[in-house]
């Protein structure tokens, strides 16, 4: 067993759909009978999983509260300081896009939707002019830092406990996810009957900003705030979002009053409690569309808490330069995808009748229209829910899940039919193994270096694609040749007993203009044998068997009929002791005893001998 060491690739069944703790897939924690409550129904645990499996999330674990709290302050199972609290908790797990389903609410509807007990909601603004909307000014200052505000009002709002505290949770999950950790989007929730409009959103030096933040009683200077949150487990982390710059981002009302410190604290003074009954919502962005992205997720959630239900009251933001936007934007978008598009990438036969029920189980509405010529289209409806439908494939995978991945009957599609290229490569792989070499897997990317000085090579700037901005010095540039990898593995594996026979095939990349890329993959066949010998009989005899086995005869120099070698001069192998392989006249590959400069430069003590071709030249 060769070991490689590299970077190690993550396996495949830790990627999307995996149950590995490694997933990046958000889980979201609710209690189970408000959970079931809010269904209007009650399962077994096998019933709700069977149900989440359908619809597409997944029921991750089931704990309790006393053992969550355990683990939190590191107790023992029998500590009594708990308190009898035994309520049963769901861990459900989401799709990373779908912000919707970040707290007990959005599943609650979802699954409601999606069992047809009842319909898409329909969210309205309130129907006010502009001139009596609340108005949000914003600063030319703020540039400097955080450039974008949307705000939203939730009237006539009442919270009970539960629906407080998945109200504070659901902004914690969006702050960790698509606001990424405050740095994209910082959400600031308020208690409007503690203020006063218009407001202001600013960009001041940390010394003017003085304010009482959240929790606390003492007034404090924004600089002095930063030193004092250096502590903080919670707020620590997001410091540094603003700390460095010249100026803060601060939002005040018409008296003065502070409302937030974005993305850091908000102020004691607008604070919200379980008496609120009016919630004035402002997200800051440095990203204009994942703010609205949140905010609309933040009222369309919990407008149905809302006296008028799903209706939300606008908030104009007016910018220095005299434009003027108004949020939320709840508007639906139109997209019209073909049913044979649908019909034809599930694999399944549908009526349009048939799909556009499919899709309005998954909160699309849809309805169908025939032309002239029999041709279907399905005009969807994408609400301001679901951000996570941006293409007809979205919608395409939305029919999917709800007519049942299980019910889709198994067939070959006719794209599995493998191409030329890999059946050529399975065949010389299967045929160099029994010739008793072992494969091997390595990066596409390397270092700089290792792709030109380690092989005595220049870079003549005409075949080698350069990674920019690269994040690490092995990854500078993708490989014009299979040979540093092949020489990393043996010089990583000196004490592995002798010989050592591997071999590989993969891609390299060439600049290549005729491209749109401007760059061309080739699939090269690499093998290499280290021993206390060069083995440069071993690899000259793999040479023949490969051209044995793909019908090609040795012919003499100068015929195009099949293959000859002839004396080569890379700089990567010993003078004298390589040659070039032509293949029905074209330069085919390169076979030789590496140079003792290139094997010092991977700190290989022993002798070795190393083939590489382009097999591509085959088809």
């Amino acid at each position: 067993m060769f070991k490689l060491q590299m970077p190690v690739l993550e396996p495949k069944s830790h990627w999307k759909g995996s149950r590995s703790s490694s997933s990046s897939m958000p889980t979201v924690s609710v209690g189970r009978d408000r959970l079931f409550a809010a269904l209007g129904k009650s399962y077994t645990q096998e019933e709700f999983e069977d149900l989440c499996f359908k619809f597409g999330i997944e029921l991750d674990d089931v704990t309790t509260e006393k053992a969550i709290i355990r683990k939190e302050r590191h107790l023992d199972e029998e500590d009594e300081e708990v308190g009898d609290d035994e309520e049963i908790i769901y861990k459900i797990e989401v799709p990373a896009n779908r912000y919707d389903l970040l707290c007990l609410e959005g599943i609650a509807q979802a699954l409601r939707i999606f069992n047809e007990q009842e319909q898409t909601p329909t969210y309205t603004l309130a129907n006010i002019t502009q001139d009596s909307m609340l108005k949000m000014h914003v600063q030319p200052e703020t540039s400097l830092i955080r450039p974008f505000v949307v705000c939203a009002v939730l009237r006539d709002i009442t919270f009970d406990e539960a629906s407080y505290n998945s109200f504070i949770d659901l902004q914690d999950k969006l702050h960790q996810n698509i606001c990424r950790r405050r740095t994209l989007v910082a959400i600031g929730t308020h208690d409007l009957d503690t203020l006063q409009g218009p407001f202001t959103y600013e960009a001041l030096h940390p010394e003017n900003i003085n304010f009482v933040p959240l929790k606390q009683e003492k007034n404090f200077r924004a600089d002095e705030l930063m030193e004092f949150y250096k502590s903080d487990m919670k707020l620590k982390k997001f410091l540094h979002i603003i700390e460095n710059s010249p100026v803060y981002p601060i939002i005040y009302d018409s008296k003065r009053t502070v409302l937030s410190l974005p993305p850091i604290i908000n102020g004691a003074h607008s604070a919200i409690t379980l008496k609120t009954k009016n919630v004035f919502i402002e997200c800051t962005a440095t990203d204009l569309t994942k703010a609205s992205i949140v905010l609309n997720t933040m009222v369309t959630t919990f407008s149905a808490y809302c006296q008028r239900k799903f209706e939300v009251e606008p908030v104009k933001v007016i910018y220095s330069d005299g434009k003027s936007y108004v949020y939320p934007d709840l508007s639906v978008y139109n997209m019209e995808v073909p049913l044979s598009y649908i019909t034809g990438s599930i694999g399944v036969s549908l009526a349009a009748e048939k799909v556009t029920s499919l899709l309005n189980r998954m909160q699309l509405r849809a309805e169908h229209s025939v032309f002239d010529d029999n041709k279907c289209n399905i005009n969807v409806l994408i609400p301001p829910t679901r951000s996570d439908v941006l293409h007809p494939c979205d919608v395409m995978e939305d029919v999917a899940i709800a007519y049942g991945y299980n019910d889709i009957p198994k067939r070959r599609l006719p794209s599995m039919k493998p191409l030329p290229l890999n059946q050529l490569e399975d065949l010389i792989r299967a045929e160099i193994a029994m010739n008793g070499f072992t494969e091997v897997l390595t990066w596409i990317l390397c270092s700089y270096r290792e792709n030109f000085a380690s092989l005595n090579r220049e870079d003549d700037q005409s075949s080698a694609v350069i990674i920019g901005n690269p994040r690490s010095s092995d990854f500078e540039v993708v490989r014009t040749s299979l040979m540093p990898g092949a020489l990393k593995i043996i010089g990583h594996n000196k004490d592995h007993p002798k010989p050592i026979k591997i071999f590989e095939v993969g891609d390299i990349a060439l600049l290549d203009e005729s491209k749109d890329v401007g760059a061309t993959n080739r699939r090269h066949l690499a093998a290499l044998y280290c021993g206390t010998n060069s083995g440069f009989e071993l690899i000259h005899s793999l040479v023949d068997r490969i051209m044995e086995v793909m019908g090609t005869p040795f012919v003499p120099i100068g015929d195009n009929t099949g293959y000859y070698i002839q004396r080569s001069n890379e700089p990567e192998f010993l003078p004298g002791r390589q040659a070039s392989i032509i293949y029905k006249g074209k330069h085919f590959g390169n076979f030789g005893i590496v140079h003792p400069q290139v094997l010092n430069n991977f700190v290989i003590t022993d002798p070795c001998s190393f083939l590489e071709i382009d097999i591509e030249h085959f088809l």
